[in-house]
């Protein structure tokens, strides 16, 4: 297939709502033969784990990119000269930066929007929102700064605002003026961003011995977690302080688990109990695999997360995580990142992607 005709199959079934296993395994198996044919790297890599598109005929056995190659190399299937639009991860200054490239949004932007209506909106057609993360226009190679802004553009209302700025970070008047708003008039709100925003929030209410009650509706969305920040905190310890400071039910503060590497996103369905079972929308599909043989570890057991994101199609739809979790009914639970012999495996991955590509990048 061309990648025209990649991209018009996805639109199709990205649209679907009655698609089976079937489906889904027939596009993964047409993506892969398209990404093994244009993707060096890639090509290389199955071929040395013997994975073909002559020899593969389920996508669970597509073979997956570890995560970390992203870093390391160039994994896109459009000469990157050509390409419209590049994701970078998140790093300190110096260090080497994941990259995702994209030829168009179109197949990302409605992965996003079909997904965020029904995990996150559930029947809401817009609401007022305030985003606590930079817009697309200051972080425009940030994957999360473009789905925010896809948010408010998409479901959010005239009055929806960014409420942080390069110089001053949260703009807490800006916020705890809509948060009042909200409050006096019943009117629902949403707020939006990464997870350790929210953080330095609560402190800052805290700091100001300051509450707010928001009404029936209201919502809250988090994504990133806090590994690496200046300080962590729990989850549960996380969403009762939402629920205490701004009033939003714990069954009302999702969750969404997404990443740079991919073009789709997990939601939970609230966070009254952590960890909450995570899924996503009919064109992705988890395993939890073994990392040293790739193979799946029975259901309840712990292993790293393998994601297989059809939307995902110039750069590789399977991928290999750093993430721990365990299979249960309805997804996966997700369980922070992997450690001990998980950890190594990941690594080993990682050795044997770099060695069978053998290219230099």
């Amino acid at each position: 297939m061309t990648e025209a005709a990649i991209i018009s199959a996805l639109l199709t079934f990205l649209q679907r709502d009655d698609t089976t296993d079937a489906d889904f395994n027939r596009l993964a198996l047409e993506i892969f033969a398209y990404q093994f044919e244009h993707n060096l790297s890639y090509r290389r890599f199955a071929i040395q784990r013997g994975r073909t598109p002559l020899t593969v005929k389920s996508w669970q056995k597509i073979p997956a990119v570890p995560i970390t190659a992203f870093k390391d190399l160039t994994l896109s299937c459009r000469p990157v000269e050509e390409i419209s639009a590049v994701f970078m991860t998140s790093g300190t200054t110096g260090s080497v930066r994941g990259r995702s490239y994209h030829p168009t949004l179109d197949v990302w932007k409605q992965s996003m929007r079909l997904n965020f209506r029904r995990r996150f909106m559930a029947g809401t057609e817009r609401i007022r929102m305030g985003i606590l993360f930079p817009d697309n226009r200051a972080l425009p190679n940030s994957s999360l700064a473009h789905y925010l802004t896809l948010a408010v553009a998409e479901f959010g209302t005239a009055n929806s605002e960014v409420l942080v700025s390069a110089d001053s970070g949260l703009e807490l008047p800006r916020l705890f003026a809509a948060l009042e708003h909200a409050e006096s008039t019943g009117e629902p709100y949403a707020l939006l961003g990464a997870s350790y925003s929210f953080v330095h929030l609560l402190d800052e209410m805290q700091r100001q011995q300051r509450r707010f009650r928001l009404p029936a509706g209201s919502r809250i969305l988090d994504t990133g977690g806090f590994k690496g920040q200046s300080r962590e905190i729990q989850p549960d310890e996380f969403y009762d302080a939402l629920t205490d400071m701004l009033g939003v039910p714990r069954s009302r503060c999702i969750n969404m688990y997404g990443m740079t590497e991919l073009s789709s996103q997990y939601y939970d369905d609230g966070n009254a109990v952590c960890p909450p079972v995570k899924s996503g929308p009919h064109w992705v599909r988890s395993r939890v695999v073994n990392p040293l043989t790739g193979e799946d570890v029975p259901e309840g057991e712990v292993g790293v997360l393998v994601h297989h994101d059809l939307a995902h199609f110039n750069c590789a739809a399977a991928i290999l995580t750093e993430d721990a979790g365990v299979r249960v009914e309805g997804g996966f639970r997700l369980l922070g990142r992997v450690a001990g012999a998980d950890a190594r495996g990941c690594s080993l991955a990682m050795e044997d992607f770099l060695r069978a590509a053998q290219v230099t990048q």
